[in-house]
């Protein structure tokens, strides 16, 4: 499928905390996440109908979201990455979907480290 010419539902730069890294000084600390989300899923009967029962509660993909991050203690972003993916794909009509996890000023010279990843159900 090419996934440029279906509908996205974008949820951008949520800041979260949470407990992840691998080194000691890591573990008991809370840091900051800035997660974009890219739902992918048909939105023209929603638009078609302007009825919100016929779409993706970003609301709500966006709690689960956030109850997922501050409740977990991952080594690697990629790990979480691929956790907040699965999460996405149980949610009705997200068909597919893509997730970037940036960690702030984890290497001197740079703003962020991040991982992006895409999966399909």
């Amino acid at each position: 499928m090419d996934y440029k010419l279906v509908d996205k539902i974008y949820i951008r730069d949520l800041l979260i905390r949470t407990v992840i890294g691998i080194y000691p000084h890591e573990r008991g600390i809370r840091q900051d996440l800035i997660i974009n989300l890219t739902l992918y899923t048909n939105q023209r009967p929603a638009a078609e109908a302007d009825d919100f029962n016929l779409t993706v509660d970003y609301q709500a993909v966006q709690e689960s979201v956030v109850e997922l991050v501050e409740s977990s203690s991952f080594g690697l972003i990629e790990a979480l990455a691929s956790s907040i993916a699965s999460l996405l794909l149980n949610v009705e009509g997200v068909f597919a979907c893509g997730v970037t996890v940036d960690k702030p000023n984890v290497l001197r010279y740079s703003k962020s480290v991040a991982v992006e990843i895409f999966r399909e159900a």
